[in-house]
């Protein structure tokens, strides 16, 4: 049996123990959060568009953050940095140390952030810390760097969004910094307790001081949406609806 195949089939039981299927997850408890639930019913565009009319300024991460084990998530983020160093500085031991205080800590439902600061070509996740996440009981991950073993994140069912897929280790390349801090991830500036929001159009970060409003108005986008679809199919055509609406 090679590597890979020992390792998918390790991680496939210990989810399993976990009680994970392979094929069919354990469906998850419904949010009490009324703002994770309610961020749950919107669209990923509704919530990016929600956020520009009221905090101002893009909450959505480069376009470059993509789905890599697709998913939806929604959830409060819990962040950690990693920096470039000199190889006796990135052991095994601080290579990841706070990625991995970050998800040993995590609570249910949470999204962990992990900034690889200039690290397109390092991984920050791969299939031992995504099955530790999955555990836990995380929502998902989203890597401001690469990702490895999608393979066997993929069997987990834990959603990632990250910049890169590579099968580089971060080990003798970079060392974690800290952990629970303000971090810059796609673009865009996340603090621990900021809503999380990532599906297949990306990942839109809501700030958590004003999520209420960001919630409200995105609702109300879904809504003059949803009016709207009829009103194009009755008429067939697009200008009317938009002047009838204010809203493309």
């Amino acid at each position: 049996m090679t590597r890979r195949k020992t390792v998918l089939a390790l991680l496939v039981g210990i989810a399993s123990i976990a009680g994970y299927g392979f094929q069919a997850a354990r469906k998850p408890a419904a949010p009490t959060d009324p703002l994770i639930a309610g961020f749950s019913k919107s669209t990923v565009a509704s919530v990016a568009d929600a956020v520009d009319q009221v905090i101002g300024k893009r909450g959505f991460m480069s376009h470059d953050m993509r789905p890599r084990v697709n998913g939806k998530i929604v959830g409060r983020a819990r962040t950690a940095l990693m920096r470039e160093t000199t190889p006796d500085k990135a052991g095994p031991a601080v290579s990841a140390k706070h990625s991995v205080e970050m998800i040993d800590t995590a609570k249910p439902g949470e999204v962990g952030v992990i900034v690889i600061e200039n690290g397109l070509d390092v991984a920050g996740l791969g299939g031992l810390m995504g099955t530790a996440a999955k555990v836990r009981g995380m929502a998902g991950i989203v890597i401001d760097g690469g990702v490895r073993d999608v393979v066997e994140v993929r069997a987990l069912g834990l959603p990632v969004y990250a910049r890169s897929v590579v099968p580089s280790s971060s080990v003798g390349r970079y060392a974690t910094v800290a952990n629970g801090i303000p971090v810059k991830c796609g673009g865009v500036d996340v603090s621990p307790g900021d809503l999380i929001i990532a599906g297949e159009d990306g990942v839109v970060v809501v700030p958590q001081a004003r999520a209420g409003e960001v919630l409200k108005r995105a609702q109300e986008i879904d809504e003059r949406e949803t009016n709207m679809l009829p009103f194009i199919r009755e008429l067939k055509e697009l200008g009317k609806a938009v002047a009838k609406f204010n809203r493309i």
